[in-house]
């Protein structure tokens, strides 16, 4: 099936979050994602855009994203943050990861980064190998650490 990568609009927020959906039920988080289109369409298109997303369109339907941000590493100056590449079932294998990654890579490139840096679940051996296969460093000795917005909240309440 033939696809084509371009940059997200805002009419495509709709379909970018059943993509998102997608993503939390296989990484089996259905219940997680609080975002909705609105919180996308103001996020991504305001005045100061806190994402980009490239999106791949097949026979008129979105079927994969690639969501980023810009981040600073105070060892490397600026670097850009992959937050999710996703890819429809049905498309996997057909190239469009790779299609996606490469946009991603060219974007950052252009932008003059020093770094993409993203995350993996460790029993996503397939995304894995992709990733590898690609070149990049699957560091396993790191730990992702995260304070969610309870955690906010009962980190400041105990000030």
């Amino acid at each position: 099936m033939n696809f084509t990568i371009r940059e997200s609009v805002k009419e495509d927020m709709s379909q970018v979050l059943g993509l998102i959906n997608e993503l939390a039920k296989f990484e089996k988080e259905a219940d997680a994602v609080a975002i909705t289109k609105e919180d996308l369409i103001r996020d991504g298109f305001g005045k100061q855009p806190l994402f980009h997303c490239f999106v791949a369109e097949a026979e008129n339907k979105i079927v994969g994203i690639a969501l980023i941000y810009p981040r600073y590493s105070t060892w490397k100056g600026p670097v850009l943050h992959l937050e999710d590449l996703i890819v429809t079932k049905k498309m996997r294998g057909s190239g469009l990861g790779s299609s996606l990654l490469t946009e991603v890579v060219k974007y950052g490139h252009g932008l003059g980064v020093k770094r993409i840096s993203w995350e993996v679940l460790d029993w996503n051996e397939p995304a894995i190998k992709f990733y590898e296969a690609k070149g990049a460093n699957v560091m396993r000795d790191w730990d992702v650490v995260q304070l969610d917005e309870a955690g906010i909240n009962r980190f400041i309440k105990n000030l």
